[in-house]
């Protein structure tokens, strides 16, 4: 399947150990769809929560779309649903409300004609554990650097 990415989360990977990955479907309106095409999307300080027996995530930005005209939504950070089963729903709800993990976005796709977002079940990082992967980063980097070299 082709998988076509619209944002990625860079964040993510240095701020939590991801745990598990799961992916959902998203509501949206036309005008938000546009926008994404043209990859005006933001997922930075956004995260996800779930209320009612149902998931949302908050904070998301979106550009408003500016051929909307009258049909456009005013509020660029709305609360947007996401679309899992319910048994699902409530499978991540019993490990989010262990202590210290949260559900946070990672990217945003088109798969087909759907857009998907993948979701991470994630535990934060200490202050020492983010050096360590930058040190590992680095550690690599100089690695490939020293093969391609030898070469």
């Amino acid at each position: 399947m082709e998988e076509k990415i619209i944002c990625l989360n860079k964040s993510a990977n240095h701020e939590y150990f991801i745990l598990e990955r799961v992916e959902a479907g998203i509501v949206l309106e036309g005008s938000e769809v546009k926008s994404l095409r043209l990859g005006n999307v933001n997922l930075k300080d956004s995260f996800c929560q779930i209320y009612n027996g149902e998931l949302f995530i908050k904070n998301m930005h979106i550009a408003l779309y500016d051929k909307a005209g009258a049909f456009n939504t005013k509020d660029s950070r709305r609360d947007r649903k996401l679309l899992l089963h319910r048994d699902e729903i409530i499978k991540l709800n019993s490990k989010v409300a262990q202590k210290g993990l949260t559900l946070v976005p990672l990217k945003l796709y088109f798969k087909q004609a759907l857009i998907k977002m993948e979701l991470g079940l994630c535990q934060g990082k200490h202050t020492y554990d983010k050096k360590r992967s930058i040190m590992e980063k680095d550690i690599k980097r100089e690695k490939e650097r020293e093969l391609k070299n030898y070469k």
